[in-house]
């Protein structure tokens, strides 16, 4: 029995030791935002003076994602969105009191990114080209409408590929970022295709443009909410667990599925 706890601990113990601390969670989740509002947005401002077209802007979007979701994925969950944190806790996928510390410090990214393109651009009216925005003849509710479906199309696909036990992980960062590559493709023109309050919010704030900000903050969110309620309905259970297995679980602070 002393030979058989002595063989189990070290394994255990470094099971406890592989998983982040919230602080690194929180750093992870403050630099994959800023690298993704950095590029994102930056391409939108090097589409006014060197055209990439719709297709190209989209394009980088999705796969500065991916490259965030596979390099920072492990650590924080790769959220860089309010709008899925949020999801995701109302999924009982993530713990609510971590909710707070994910969405400041996806803020925070999104508003130093843009800072630094306001800077790097040197000239404040340029922001005006990342500003989420609706354009006549677009109406409040048909902007809603779009930011809502894109929302749920992003967040269905990343709970099916993320929370699912029955899912393939390994491609799960080429689906979520081809999803923000055909949102941006189709939504992009009508709304800038935002997604994602953080998105939003760090521009607004640097450019000082509030106009619409609530639509670009409440619909991403209902769309998320909307997307895990209906992926509810496709979830099965995962197999009953061994106590060892949720001892361990416990331990680690994850949560175990009935």
């Amino acid at each position: 029995m002393e030979e058989g706890k002595a063989n189990s601990t070290p394994e255990f113990t470094i099971q406890a030791q592989s998983t982040p601390s919230n602080f690194q969670k929180i750093v992870a989740e403050f630099i994959g935002t800023y690298i993704l509002i950095f590029l994102g947005c930056g391409a939108a401002l090097v589409n006014k003076a060197q055209p990439l077209t719709i297709v190209g802007i989209a394009i980088v979007w999705g796969l500065v994602l991916m490259a965030a979701i596979y390099t920072l994925g492990h650590i924080s969950g790769a959220h860089f969105n309010p709008a899925v944190t949020i999801a995701l806790a109302a999924a009982h996928k993530f713990p609510w009191i971590h909710v707070p510390m994910f969405v400041l410090s996806q803020l925070l990214g999104a508003t130093l990114a843009s800072l630094t393109l306001r800077v790097l651009f040197n000239d404040q009216h340029s922001l005006r080209a990342i500003i989420t925005v609706h354009s006549p003849p677009t109406t409040d509710l048909e902007a809603l409408t779009w930011e809502f479906i894109i929302s749920f199309v992003l967040m269905f696909t990343i709970s099916g590929v993320t929370t699912d036990h029955r899912a393939s992980k390994g491609p799960s960062g080429v689906a979520i970022g081809a999803a923000l590559l055909v949102n941006v493709m189709v939504a992009g023109p009508i709304t800038g295709a935002s997604m994602n309050p953080a998105r939003s919010f760090g521009p607004a704030i640097v450019a000082g443009i509030y106009s619409k900000l609530w639509i670009f903050i409440v619909a991403p969110v209902l769309g998320a909410l909307a997307a895990t309620m209906v992926y509810s309905v496709l979830r099965v259970p995962m197999p009953e667990k061994s106590e060892g297995t949720k001892r361990v679980y416990n331990h680690l602070g994850l949560q175990v599925e009935p």
